[in-house]
């Protein structure tokens, strides 16, 4: 039997005009390597702009890097770990803006390339060497008790409906769909649950006990967070589901965070709304760079 294999990523091949840098903090290392994609910038012809803190430590004349100029950004690089990466794909949420990941942190389960590796992969993406990989984003919708808008969130790695404060058990109702077609899934009980993209199926998810899941996969997986019963397993829905979670009881200090880096505190009857992202994230690849590897090297698996 002949099987069509799936189709090639796409090719990194934009014209650089306006390259943006975000990085974690100051320090030699990140002088380093923002004076080598300074470098790169001007030898392309490109605009540099950079976070207000590191202006003081790159020696090419620059632009402010805002969220209104990141529109205009032809490609954002990020120079630190996961969450720096996160950080700055929630300043290009919805833009059409490549990120190339350089890793500067411990584990960088995201970024692409290490600092020792920088100035051979800046010399393949200007010839063409890199793909695009394609990342499914969540949005989510804080509905108050009196029908309100509690205000919408973004995530490239998940959204989490946790308690804070005391060592309680809280009881969550969760139901899929809409309208006449809105199906109840159950109530989770334990420490709260985890809404996970693909991406983020090897983050927080995975450490809850979720299923790892490869990016290229377009689905949503729900993970309870230490549930208070043997028979909770984790959920995996399809990328048009939308999930609504609302609390059982009346609970303090029930949280919802997205990628760990934003959150907003939910009162009593609130209720989240999850579904896919408008916009995928665009991460900058180079060839031989492959998702089963980087579980290999980074995460150990099936060492």
């Amino acid at each position: 039997m002949r099987t069509e294999g799936a189709p090639a990523p796409p090719r990194f091949a934009a014209d650089l005009d306006r390259i943006g840098v975000v990085a974690r903090s100051t320090g030699d290392e990140v002088q380093a390597v923002l004076s080598m994609v300074a470098d790169f910038a001007e030898t392309v012809g490109a605009t540099l702009l950079v976070e207000p803190s590191l202006t003081e430590v790159v020696s090419a004349d620059t632009e402010l890097l805002t969220p209104e100029g990141a529109r205009s950004l032809d490609l954002l690089v990020t120079l630190g770990g996961d969450g720096t990466l996160l950080r700055a794909a929630r300043l290009v949420a919805g833009l059409p803006v490549p990120i190339l990941g350089i890793n500067l942190g411990y584990l960088g389960f995201l970024t692409s390339l290490a600092v020792p590796d920088v100035e051979e992969g800046l010399k393949r993406l200007r010839s063409g060497e890199a793909t695009l990989d394609r990342r499914f984003t969540l949005e989510g919708q804080v509905i108050a008790a009196d029908g309100s808008d509690g205000g919408s969130f973004w995530a490239m790695n998940d959204l989490v409906v946790h308690k804070g404060g005391v060592a309680r058990v809280v009881r969550l109702d969760l139901f899929v769909g809409e309208g006449i077609h809105r199906d109840e899934i159950g109530h989770i009980s334990g420490d709260g649950v985890i809404v996970a993209t693909p991406t983020g199926s090897t983050a927080y998810s995975l450490s809850a006990g979720g299923p790892v899941i490869a990016p290229s996969m377009e689905c949503i997986a729900v993970t309870p967070i230490s549930a208070h019963t043997l028979a909770m397993r984790p959920l995996v829905l399809p990328s048009d589901g939308i999930l609504t979670i609302k609390a059982v009881d009346r609970v303090e200090e029930l949280v919802l965070t997205a990628d760990g880096q934003v959150g907003l505190p939910l009162g009593p009857g609130d209720r989240v709304v999850v579904c896919r992202g408008t916009e995928p994230v665009s991460l900058i690849r180079f060839d031989g760079q492959t998702f089963f590897a980087t579980l290999r090297t980074k995460l150990n698996w099936a060492l």
